[in-house]
């Protein structure tokens, strides 16, 4: 019943996206430059509400436009109704709809939906990750050299002593590819397809990071906060990898050369 739910919930978002996408709709701004929120962001969220209230009516729900919904029960919905919404803003099928379900504090089941490019991410915890219901696992790599890397800069503090920038300038200046594609979420399931072997972001919130943490966690990565300690959603850093590239990218986040 969670998993049919989930899946519905998700699809009904992505519906929403897809209507809208190339085509006018409102846009409005949150604090910040180029902080976007669309028509089709809430026309998702809505989407996405209606199916979940209508299963699990008494669920906690967390949702990066409308905020919390608080009530008495062990599970919460943690969603973000569009994710890249600069990316979606602008024509770019680089965006999707991200909702993981969090059991008695635990990410136990994650989606992650790109109609544009019609794939499908899945993750249940304990039972492996997938696309396109097919089973995926992380890279191989074993050296940060030669890995290919993504990142996101957040809208505040970029400036910040050993930042986003700074890193970005670390890696890049021995030659090592770093990506960013403007969505955290797809980020996150790219590493967990084994398409990158790392990825790292300073402030990334709840409903950015959820359903794509437990996909790499399922593909057999390794997600942890920039100190190596024990990730929580609820925390701003991330590092995510395929695991034998992770101690080095430890050092390397925190000030350390290649």
């Amino acid at each position: 019943m969670l998993k049919n739910t989930l899946i519905e919930a998700v699809v009904a978002g992505a519906a929403e996206l897809s209507r809208f996408f190339n085509n006018p709709f409102k846009i409005s701004h949150k604090e910040g430059v180029n902080n976007l929120v669309t028509e089709a962001d809430h026309a998702s969220e809505e989407a996405i509400l209606e199916v979940i209230k209508s299963k699990f009516p008494a669920h906690n729900i967390l949702t990066e436009e409308s905020g919390a919904i608080i009530q008495d029960s062990e599970y919460k919905w943690i969603i973000d109704p569009i994710d890249g919404t600069v990316n979606f803003a602008h024509g770019i099928p680089l965006c999707c709809v991200s909702i993981a379900i969090e059991q008695k504090g635990e990410i136990i089941m994650g989606a992650v939906y790109n109609p544009n490019l019609k794939e499908s991410f899945f993750a249940e915890n304990g039972k492996g990750a997938t696309l396109n219901e097919k089973p995926i696992h992380v890279s191989e790599q074993t050296e940060v050299l030669r890995s290919c890397l993504v990142t996101g800069f957040p809208y505040t503090y970029i400036n910040m002593p050993n930042g986003p920038l700074e890193i970005f300038d670390r890696l890049i200046r021995k030659g090592v590819p770093v990506r960013r594609l403007g969505s955290a979420a797809i980020d996150l399931c790219w590493v967990a397809a084994g398409r990158f072997d790392g990825f790292y972001e300073h402030k990334l919130e709840a409903w950015d990071s959820a359903a794509g943490y437990l996909m790499v966690q399922e593909a057999g990565g390794k997600v942890t906060d920039f100190s190596g300690d024990k990730f929580s959603i609820y925390q701003h850093r991330t590092l995510a990898t395929n695991g034998k590239i992770h101690d080095e990218m430890l050092r390397i986040v925190n000030g350390g050369e290649l």
